[in-house]
């Protein structure tokens, strides 16, 4: 790589720091942390989406657990040498003022490195603001031609390039750091950006530059899965790409990556278990109330790629067990798996319209006719609420078709709504239920869909009239994230509509029938144990009644139990299934019913590192396999949650359409075609 290469990449590295900058005063201002001296730091507002700030928060607070633990066990007043916190690509973290504020730095002192025109920038910033003046003390500034920007009695920030090591090494001494002192080491999102070469150098330096000491990172991992595929992709465009993943992919090659380096203990947890183990109930609680938030999936994809790390040397530190094990965060694999199914894209489909989006429902009208409504996605060149309907069909043998249908212009107009479900009545009536505008705003009332064709019965001009259903007042619905299933009572067909969550109410355990010939809500008896509270968990039909598997339930808490509202001769009972192997907890899944096996399809899980393909379920024995899903000839990533599926049992397939998710900072991705699965060794395997 040549200088002005290296010059450019430096440039878009820094750049992330204004960005992380303007999330963490964001974030501070929304009350998500105490931290007064972000908004101090950085000039100008920016309001940060819920997502960017749970993420943002997740981090403070797993930096912050490390800081304590190395601070408790290091800055006691009896301590004979004062304790060092060096911060590589410090950018303008507030730290050392908040340490200050707390009283934390009596007996310890801060050294912050960063590009020199990062290193600048902050020194500026600190020396015109007097509330931060207040609390360096007196200090100076360094010549322009120095690695010294910033000094006073406990602070110090430096400018320099983190893989010109020999320079940082004589620059941090000519500071004051003091080798032989406990020191900290932090670098948050820092070694990802460096070349493996030079962030390997970095570590093994430390380790032989500072006997007693912890070293503290937090970045990225697992680029292998669909959500990794785009981090690493958003990378790349921003001119900044991430190194070393693919060496060190996962938290158990990050330890060895430091043992093997000269570190003497190590130990590392992605950021789903930091959040479950290391916060408290309240605290987690309180995180959760203090925004509208309805991007779980995001959320938990976002902490299963990043992790903190804490490798230790010395007879002080190597004993301080910053992430102790915990059996609160079981590690719940899937078993190997039993088969393939293999994955291909509709082919026809990129000649017309494709299904980009996610949130939708999907329904089979006829064998030949899939009928999607609703969700998040691109229309028109941009990203919004989908109003456009979407239809996929074919004639005969002939491959799928998409092409986007409106409404007739009369009547009820579509209203946006996302995470509804809709259920066939006829090839021509669809019902649709719930929903959401927005985490604050329910969809309310029930919508009927028709259908009216050409007088040729071509698919193509199929037009749409929107009409309400049922009572005008009726406000027994306003949920989503819920499920609606076809069940018999007395020889009468109902919806069963279960679950999901409200504005209210953050997971929901009740349900309701409605009953189908007359779009009206009834009572019927349901006895046996009630389930735990879930949304965005799936429900098929079967023998009459429903069966439910998995779920986000309370706590944002995975689920892996599955149910079985069986009919009585009075109504319905609840019972539980019983699988053996059980199955890793997940939700945002998709399920169906063939040949009396329950198939899971996606989802996301935080309990193993793998990613979802296909669980089925012999729901007469209750055993359970594992399918992968082989990609090999779909364009990669493909994301299987926010998705739907169309089972075809006759030709043993099963479609997705749609998924994908607003991925964190790295944007909005949709899956952008219609992939289809071979089911057929499945059959074969009986």
């Amino acid at each position: 790589m040549g200088p002005r290469s290296r010059e450019r990449r430096a440039g878009a590295v820094q750049s992330t720091n204004d960005s992380s900058a303007l999330s963490k005063r964001s974030l501070a201002a929304r009350g998500y942390v105490q931290d007064p001296f972000a908004a101090l730091l950085v000039p100008g507002a920016a309001r940060r989406a819920p997502l960017i700030h749970r993420g943002y928060y997740i981090r403070a607070r797993a930096v912050r657990h490390c800081v304590r633990a190395f601070l408790e066990q290091t800055g006691a007043p009896h301590a004979a040498r004062r304790a060092q916190i060096l911060s590589l690509g410090a950018g303008f973290d507030s730290l050392y003022f908040r340490l200050k504020t707390a009283g934390r730095l009596a007996r310890a002192a801060v050294w912050e490195v960063d590009f020199p025109d990062v290193a600048r920038r902050k020194a500026e910033r600190i020396g015109e603001t007097p509330e931060l003046c207040a609390l360096t003390g007196p200090f100076r500034r360094g010549e322009p031609a120095s690695a010294l920007c910033f000094e006073s009695a406990d602070y110090c920030i430096l400018g320099l390039d983190l893989r010109q090591l020999q320079r940082v090494d004589e620059a941090l001494g000519a500071a004051g750091l003091d080798a032989a002192s406990p020191t900290l080491l932090l670098a948050e999102a820092v070694l990802t950006y460096l070349e493996t070469e030079s962030a390997a150098a970095l570590i093994a330096w430390a380790a032989q530059r500072f006997p007693n000491a912890l070293f503290v990172v937090y970045e990225q991992m697992r680029p292998q899965d669909a959500f990794g595929q785009f981090m690493l992709q958003h990378f790349r465009q921003l001119n900044s790409p991430l190194h070393g993943l693919e060496r060190f992919p996962d938290v158990e090659a990050q330890r060895r990556r430091f043992l093997q380096a000269g570190w003497t203990a190590c130990g590392a947890v992605d950021m789903n278990e930091f959040y479950r183990c290391f916060l408290p109930a309240e605290e987690r609680r309180r995180v959760e109330n203090i925004e509208p938030f309805d991007e779980f999936e995001e959320w938990h994809l976002k902490c299963a790629h990043y992790f903190i790390l804490a490798a230790s040397r010395g007879d002080t530190l190597s004993h301080t067990l910053v992430f102790p094990s915990s059996e609160a965060f079981p590690r719940l694999n899937p078993a190997p798996p039993s088969g393939v199914f293999p994955a291909s894209v509709v082919s026809s489909e990129g000649q017309v319209p494709n299904l980009k989006r996610y949130g939708h429902a999907s329904v089979l009208l006829s064998p030949d006719v899939i009928l999607s409504a609703g969700g998040f996605g691109e229309q028109e060149g941009r990203h919004c609420r989908v109003s456009q309907f979407h239809l996929l069909s074919r004639d005969g043998d002939s491959e799928w078709k998409g092409s986007q249908i409106g409404g007739c212009g009369t009547g009820v107009q579509w209203d946006g709504r996302l995470y509804h479900t809709m259920t066939r009545l006829s090839e021509s009536r669809v019902l649709v239920l719930g929903g959401r505008l927005s985490p604050v705003s329910p969809a309310l009332g029930v919508l009927q869909l028709h259908f009216c064709n050409s007088e040729d019965n071509n698919t193509q001009d199929l037009k749409v009239t929107i009409t309400k259903a049922g009572r005008k007042d009726d406000s027994t619905l306003s949920c989503w994230r819920h499920s609606t299933t076809e069940v018999s009572y007395q020889n009468q067909e109902y919806l069963f509509v279960y679950g999901g969550r409200s504005v209210v109410e953050p997971v929901l355990s009740d349900w309701h029938f409605l009953h189908v010939e007359t779009v009206a809500w009834v009572r019927i008896p349901v006895e046996g144990e009630v389930p735990q509270a879930r949304h965005s968990h799936s429900a098929c039909t079967w023998q009459g009644g429903a069966v439910i598997a998995g779920g986000l339930g309370a706590s944002e808490e995975p689920l892996n139990s599955v149910l079985f509202l069986r009919p009585t001769s009075c109504g319905f009972l609840w019972e539980s299934i019983d699988i053996q192997p059980p199955i890793t907890p997940r939700y945002s899944h998709t399920a169906h019913v063939l040949n009396g096996k329950l198939l899971l399809v996606g989802g996301v899980w935080i309990h193993s590192s793998s990613f979802p393909g296909v669980t089925v379920i012999n729901l007469t024995t209750g055993l359970s396999s594992e399918y992968q899903i082989d990609t090999t000839y779909v364009p990669w990533p493909l994301m299987l949650h926010n998705h739907t599926s169309i089972l075809l049992p006759e030709e043993q397939q099963l479609l997705l359409l749609g998924g994908g998710g607003n991925c964190f900072s790295f944007g909005t991705y949709f899956n952008p075609h219609t992939v289809t699965l071979d089911l057929s060794s499945l059959s074969a395997g009986q």
